[in-house]
């Protein structure tokens, strides 16, 4: 008997069809419904995209009007939901407790385990409009500081800011973080999108889905990698220097977050869009430095090992100028990537077959028992 070829990682492997998104990397191009990702960050909104993901279409004005009611109308979460984010150790990782707060708003809602997909897709709503809230409210906890009030009066991304900051974005802020939204909304059959896939292929609930695509994203191979590059850029300054630096990293045969990709070999097709705004936003923060530290570190890995950034690798350190804290960065792709798994969850219902890949057994052969 021939031995099957194993797929460590499932890598080469296509598991399904998607008409959600495109990863070109031989030409380092991300497309999402056809559009490619930097015209959509250079032209349209989070909100636009959001809309595009789950539909298949950019919205026309009354549609996008529709979608921006709803979502300020369900931002406040339920006394309950509060008080159990309230009652969370600050000792648990914010993933962790977003996580729990995501599977127990399924216990709150009596049509979690509808299918349909326009019931599908209002729970997708409900999430988008909810994860904001949710991430705030870990945050300001952790801080010892009063909740605030989600403001209907304020869109999707003032809202934001207002809840954790306590204030709005000056211009170039506000498109930085709208623009980061888009790029990391939806990246075909990535780890996290997967798992949801597979939790929803049993029939379980979107919420169910949704947290175990929480659970992978926390890993720091996958979503949690945007938390440690403002930790990497201190090390090198620390170190004395990128070139100080890197020799101890290579020489303990250590990665450097933020850097290579499964899929990109060649670089990151997100990348470039949102350097040009971490350069931006740092400009306007007078913080030059950190924009030379960061491209002297990414040349000479780029030189010394043939890899280059991914998205996490600017996104970080333009969230830190912003005023968020490292701890909430994984949770706010978690308010970008919902979008994806949720259109996902939805697609794979379309057309369902449970996915149960085989194995190949290496243990013990069979024996028996002694008596």
């Amino acid at each position: 008997m021939t031995a099957p070829q194993i797929y460590k990682g499932l890598d080469g492997v296509y598991a399904d069809h998607t008409a959600i998104s495109e990863v070109n990397a031989k030409e380092a191009v991300l497309t999402y419904r056809g559009y490619r990702i930097d015209e959509l960050a250079a032209q349209r909104t989070f909100m636009e995209t959001a809309y595009l993901i789950w539909h298949g279409e950019l919205p026309t004005a009354k549609q996008l009007a529709e979608f921006d009611a709803f979502e300020r109308e369900n931002r406040t979460l339920s006394f309950a939901l509060t008080s159990l984010l309230r009652s969370m150790p600050s000792s648990a990782h914010p993933m962790d407790r977003l996580r729990t707060a995501i599977s127990f708003m399924g216990t709150e809602d009596l049509g979690a385990n509808d299918h349909s997909p326009e019931g599908l897709l209002e729970r997708a709503y409900l999430m988008f409009a909810k994860l904001p809230t949710m991430v705030a409210t870990i945050y300001r906890h952790d801080k010892r500081l009063p909740l605030i009030e989600p403001n209907p009066r304020l869109d999707y991304i003032d809202n934001f800011f207002h809840l954790t900051l306590g204030r709005k974005p000056d211009a170039v802020t506000r498109r930085a973080f709208d623009v980061s939204m888009i790029l990391y909304a939806e990246h075909s059959f990535n780890a996290s999108t997967f798992a949801a896939r597979v939790v929803i292929s049993t029939l379980s609930d979107i919420y169910s889905a949704v947290t175990a695509a929480i659970g992978a994203l926390r890993g720091p191979l996958h979503g949690g990698a945007n938390e440690a590059v403002m930790g990497t850029l201190q090390d090198a300054i620390d170190a004395g220097g990128v070139g100080k630096y890197l020799r101890g990293v290579f020489a303990r045969k250590e990665k450097v977050i933020g850097f290579g990709h499964r899929v990109y070999k060649n670089g990151d097709s997100r990348v470039p869009t949102m350097t040009d705004w971490f350069h931006q936003v740092a400009r306007a923060a007078g913080r030059e430095d950190l924009i030379t530290l960061h491209t002297e570190l990414a040349d000479a890995i780029a030189k010394q090992k043939n890899l280059f950034p991914n998205l996490d690798y600017p996104a970080g350190p333009t969230y830190a100028l912003m005023g968020f804290p490292e701890s909430i960065f994984t949770p706010m792709f978690v308010m970008s990537r919902i979008t994806g798994w949720t259109a996902h969850i939805i697609e794979q219902l379309a057309d369902n077959r449970i996915i149960r890949p085989l194995s190949a057994y290496n243990g013990a052969p069979l024996r028996k028992l002694k008596k």
